[in-house]
């Protein structure tokens, strides 16, 4: 693409198919939402009911949405889902894995009955469904895998080694899976947001030291937002970064400078 080629219309998603695991609560949600905005439909696949907030944004955009409530941890699952969303949009153009999962303890407590199950969301599933969704991508020459990362990818995990573990997990397996599939045409990145407000978090932001030594660490000083998520996965979707392939990308307000 030569520089006078260059248009906004790289961002467009238009005639696109997005499949987002945990996409209709917490950040899954911005992502689906951001998505349809830029004019992709929306395969939404989670455990949690919908409250009907994410149809409504979406078809709001004129966009079509379809919600599967499924474990994506099931034997069997991710292919299945995969093939869901093929058959209901046409095909997969853009995965986002969003789904997650995250289990506090202190060392001493934390053993397999909590290291298990977050493996098999945060890094087991994401890799199956990448897996199943590349095989589709391969066939039409072109695709976007969008995994969720975390600081954590980059730091320790104080009472939780699981989620350091399974995020760093995630940064090594985008940049392996980017290495293998740019020949095809398909990009693997990630997006690592910083500390963000989420249920996940919750409990943390509830905690009046906890939080003041998090947001006095953050340059922006304040927590991130699901909507400062937004941008960053409608680039990666885009046809804007298809020269941006294994890289993680972080928005945290500017932490990791600390």
């Amino acid at each position: 693409m030569d520089i006078v080629d260059f248009s906004l219309d790289l961002f467009s998603l238009a005639g696109r198919n997005a499949l987002v695991t945990g996409g209709n609560t917490g950040l899954g949600q911005a992502f689906s939402v951001a998505l349809a905005k830029a004019g992709a439909d929306v395969f939404a696949v989670g455990l949690a009911e919908d409250d009907g907030s994410t149809r409504a944004l979406i078809e709001a955009a004129g966009r079509r949405f379809v919600l599967e409530k499924a474990d994506i941890t099931q034997p069997g699952a991710p292919a299945a889902i995969t093939r869901s969303c093929v058959e209901a949009l046409g095909s997969v153009d853009i995965l986002v894995n969003s789904a997650g999962v995250n289990l506090l303890a202190d060392v001493a407590e934390f053993g397999r009955d909590r290291w298990d199950p977050m493996v098999a969301v945060n890094l087991t599933a994401a890799f199956e469904l990448a897996h199943e969704a590349s095989r589709f991508m391969i066939g039409q020459r072109s695709g976007k895998i969008i995994n969720i990362a975390s600081l954590f990818s980059f730091l320790g995990g104080r009472r939780s080694p699981a989620y350091a573990a399974t995020k760093a997990g995630i940064a090594g397996f985008t940049k392996a899976y980017c290495d293998e599939l740019a020949a095809c045409n398909i990009q693997v990145n990630a997006i690592a947001p910083g500390y963000s407000k989420t249920a996940i978090t919750e409990a943390t932001r509830a905690d009046p030291e906890a939080n003041r030594r998090i947001v006095e660490h953050i340059p922006a000083a304040r927590w991130g937002e699901a909507a400062d998520l937004m941008g960053a996965v409608v680039f990666l979707a885009s046809r804007a970064s298809d020269y941006v392939n294994g890289h993680v990308l972080v928005v945290d307000g500017g932490y990791l400078v600390r």
